[in-house]
């Protein structure tokens, strides 16, 4: 909380809250939108504006002009007028003295501070605040750098200001170090004015008149002028390492333009040619470029494939899936993959449903495209390796990245892990949004949305670095039957996709999600065998209603594990429904046990790290190693077993865990005991590795009851007690097939 913009906050609301259109602020001393919005609106009134809004339009700024097109000390402004500089100037990390509307030395030092840091100070010599730094004090944009700025882009930044915010279509912009929307819209703004673009027609867009200014002003080698200082701006604001800011193009730029060009697969002129000044200004770059891919939602017949490889396209993105309840046909179709291998063409998979709004994306709906994606590619045969791109398609801005789409690949990239997927993940999307996703771990490459160059996650962001495919226009190729309009595609080189794929047959079908419907039958079904074998309800156990709510709320994964093992999702339930019923006070005394000696193991450890000073650490009582914890009562030294044995095995791409060190033991008891969908996951790794203990073969999805009932007894150990556990187990495996058999039959 900053004092000073408390009392600015203060001042709004007691000069201007009674004000017709002017809303009181929160008393909080944050600066943030509302507070400039506020101010905005008391200088419109102070100006006498009626009609008032929370932008710094073109009346503010007229009317602003024509009354004070400049305020010091000397002008005899209204002190509520200088009171409103004051409040701006604290609210922009300035001194605006003591907000009692008199502009006196701090207000000058705080305003010509101001200048300096926006690059302006040449520009608007002296301390006056005149209309155009007045709409920059308005607003949230910072002139030092914030968050990582680079210091070159703000120099480029102040640049820019300095030299063309006096012309009446440019308005300062950030000098925060940061490429961003306005930025990138002022540079182009700068570009129309070197080209000599009448004032009324500087927009800041990338239109047929701009193309023709940079057709015309290319830059090489020998260069000098303002459009090397342009160029080597924009190289600066693409993030390329190492690029000074000049006005004149040496053999060091041409070798920086080269590999900037390499990057973006265009030709390594070392020329700042046109193709490569609209790379650097715009998303999508110059759309008239043809990719060697392309991606459609139209299936690619024999004619198609032909007009596609005729056209010199070579890789094709085919969706996994079409939007339910739409009646858009866009999945790839029955022999379709066959069509494209066999006209020369490669194939890469996305995966899309809906997408297109921030409310889409969380981790439960990451977690079910996971699966639902995993499915598609394996019915389709896609092999090993192959990458898979989820979409993001829509404007998304930095917040929602934040907030809604990195747990959502979170959860994608957890289940894969989880479903022990061959598979790699990618993402489609602007730029903003594949970059962080990337640098998150979440993501091995990126398919690029530049077509969509108003996006806010485009305008003002570098190329990904991992980037595979960079989609650019929509166009039309063929003729007659070959006829098909796709998007056309840039690609690295990173991802070629797939020409061959994996046998598909028909089998079993696999389990699907529960039906509550079914949730009180299957309740009193468990109840009534349980009793039946000498096992009723007891006061210190869970019910069984509570243990079925518990698997159910995890239904999903169960579903997941069933279908991506292909095995039967009872074999994963039964287990995890008898143990977690059975549990009773033994085992949270067995775990605290646990907890007690890996207490003290650590407190061990520290004392001798810090040269065994003070008294030794003495062994609690009681403890042990290991002990069952979690929903499905697990060991951790029999989970790293079975991990480590299904890694071995190629089942999972886990690292091995290091069997011997007890800090690997301590983590992994800690997750069994703490992460219900670790210990989950952990239940048909085990059931693999003990198959495999007892020479019976893997789980699968016809098995007798006979393999099915000694795989559910090794779940508990050897020996009679045992085998005991496996027959009795089996009925609660019986059980769960009643309501899972019926539903998978009807899918």
């Amino acid at each position: 909380m900053d004092e000073m913009v408390l009392r600015a906050q203060r001042f709004i609301n007691s000069v201007y809250g009674s004000v017709p259109g002017i809303n009181k602020v929160a008393e909080d001393g944050i600066t943030g939108w509302s507070t400039m919005y506020a101010l905005t609106r008391c200088l419109q009134h102070q100006l006498g504006i009626t009609t008032l809004s929370d932008n710094f339009g073109p009346t503010t700024m007229s009317t602003l002009t024509a009354q004070w097109p400049s305020i010091n000390r000397g002008t005899g402004a209204p002190a509520n007028l200088v009171r409103i500089i004051q409040s701006g100037l604290y609210c922009k990390g300035y001194d605006g003295g003591e907000i009692d509307g008199i502009y006196n030395d701090r207000v000058s030092a705080g305003v010509s501070k101001l200048k300096a840091d926006a690059g302006v100070g040449g520009l608007f010599a002296g301390d006056a605040m005149v209309p155009k730094l007045f709409k920059a004090l308005l607003t949230m944009d910072a002139y030092v750098p914030v968050s990582g700025g680079a210091g070159d882009v703000r120099g480029v930044q102040q640049w820019l200001n300095g030299r063309y915010a006096h012309r009446p279509n440019f308005f300062i912009i950030p000098c925060d170090g940061h490429f961003s929307r306005d930025v990138q819209k002022a540079l182009l703004k700068a570009l129309q004015y070197e080209f000599g673009t009448p004032e009324a027609q500087v927009d800041g867009v990338f239109g047929p008149m701009t193309q023709a200014g940079l057709r015309a002003n290319e830059v090489a080698v020998g260069s000098a002028g303002v459009f090397v200082q342009l160029f080597t701006g924009a190289m600066i604001f693409n993030r390329r390492n190492g690029v000074a800011f000049s006005s004149s193009f040496g053999s060091e730029l041409q070798t920086q333009v080269r590999d900037f060009q390499s990057f973006v697969k265009l030709a390594t002129t070392g020329r700042g040619d046109y193709q490569t000044w609209a790379s650097l200004v715009v998303s999508h770059g110059d759309t008239t470029r043809r990719g060697t891919a392309c991606d459609c939602v139209t299936e690619i017949t024999t004619a198609r494939a032909q007009a596609l490889k005729a056209a010199g396209y070579a890789i094709v993105g085919r969706y996994l899936t079409n939007v339910p309840n739409t009646s858009l046909n866009k999945k790839i179709q029955p022999g379709e993959l066959a069509v494209i291998s066999g006209g020369g063409l490669r194939v890469f998979p996305i995966y899309q449903t809906y997408g297109g709004s921030v409310t889409y994306f969380n981790p439960a709906q990451g977690a079910a495209d996971a699966l639902a994606a995993l499915d598609a590619a394996r019915g389709y045969g896609f092999k090993r390796g192959t990458r898979i791109y989820f979409a993001v398609d829509f404007d998304a801005l930095d917040s929602d990245v934040t907030s809604n789409i990195i747990p959502h690949f979170r959860a994608i990239k957890t289940r894969f892990g989880q479903y022990a997927s061959e598979y790699q993940i990618g993402i489609y999307g602007p730029r903003n949004v594949c970059s962080r996703v990337a640098r998150e771990g979440l993501t091995t490459a990126s398919f690029v949305s530049d077509m969509s160059s108003g996006f806010s996650g485009n305008l003002g962001f570098p190329m990904p670095e991992d980037w595979a495919f960079d989609q650019i226009s929509t166009i039309t190729v063929g003729s007659g039957d070959g006829r098909i309009e796709i998007d056309n595609n840039i690609a690295s080189g990173r991802d070629s996709g797939q020409n061959t794929f994996d046998a598909v047959s028909g089998g079993p079908k696999l389990d699907v999600a529960f039906d509550a419907a079914n949730r009180g039958a299957l309740i009193a079904d468990l109840a009534a065998y349980l009793e039946g074998i000498g096992y009723p309800e007891r006061p210190w156990q869970l019910s069984n209603a509570d243990t079925v709510d518990r698997l159910l709320n995890h239904d999903g994964l169960f579903t997941g594990l069933a279908r991506a093992f292909r095995i039967r999702k009872a074999l994963l339930q039964a287990p995890a429904f008898f143990e977690t019923r059975m549990s009773g006070p033994d085992d949270a005394l067995a775990e605290a046990a646990v907890t007690n000696w890996y207490t003290y193991k650590i407190a061990y450890e520290a004392w001798e790290e810090a040269g065994k000073v003070g008294p030794e650490p003495t062994i609690p009582i009681p403890v042990q190693e290991d002990s069952s914890t979690g929903i499905g009562q697990i060991r951790a030294g029999s989970a790293i077993s079975a991990r480590n044995y299904c890694a071995r095995q190629g089942i999972t791409e886990e690292a091995i865990l290091d069997d011997s060190d007890w800090h690997v033991m301590w983590d992994v008891w800690k997750k069994l005991k703490n992460d219900n969908e670790y210990n989950i996951s952990t239940i048909p790794l085990l059931h693999f590795w003990g198959a495999a203990d007892i020479g019976v073969a893997r789980p699968g999805l016809a098995d007798s009851d006979d393999l099915t009932r000694r795989v559910i007894a090794r779940y508990n150990g050897t020996g009679t007690e045992a085998d005991q556990y496996g027959v009795e187990v089996l009925g609660i495996y019986r059980v769960f097939e009643k309501y899972n058999a019926p539903a998978r039959n009807l899918s």
